[in-house]
């Protein structure tokens, strides 16, 4: 089972928001990391689907056949875990993750406190202080180091 944990930053002053990726292994080694600015999207709320999204297509990407997606945005995670279809003002991103879903063989979607997902949200944050999205396999950004070896000397769940 691999973890993927999402997170967003935003920039509402120049319209700008930047998502933040990491996944781990059962073990908790850090698979991959990633991150992506988007510009035009007009609410946190909003990113935080995206981020959702962006992060169910990773897993899918990386032909992973069970994932558990972490966030820390519980309202997405709620929207995401029901089954009859969305009809709020994010209402396509949360139809898009439903269809994207059933392209895995386990998918599950997990709220996390914000001290749980502080890897992704250092990721999501830096990206979008140097304006750069990011795509390491194996490791994370210099600037979230320090996080993840914090997080590695914890006890895997």
């Amino acid at each position: 089972m691999i973890k993927i944990n999402f997170d967003a930053a935003y920039d509402g002053r120049q319209n700008r928001s930047a998502v933040g990726i990491v996944a781990k292994d059962s073990e908790g080694s850090v698979l991959l990391s990633c991150s992506e600015i988007h510009h035009r999207i007009t609410s946190v709320f909003a990113v935080e689907a995206v981020a959702c999204r962006q992060a169910l297509q990773t897993g899918i990407g990386m032909k992973w056949e069970s994932i558990i997606l972490e966030g820390d945005s519980l309202s997405i995670i709620r929207k995401c875990k029901k089954k009859n279809p969305d009809e709020s003002w994010v209402s396509a991103y949360i139809n898009d993750i439903h269809q994207l879903r059933q392209k895995l063989k386990e998918c599950s979607f997990e709220y996390v406190p914000r001290s749980v997902n502080n890897l992704a949200h250092i990721i999501a944050k830096e990206t979008l202080r140097r304006n750069e999205g990011i795509y390491l396999v194996g490791k994370v950004p210099e600037a979230a180091e320090a996080q993840a070896a914090c997080e590695r000397e914890r006890e895997p769940d």
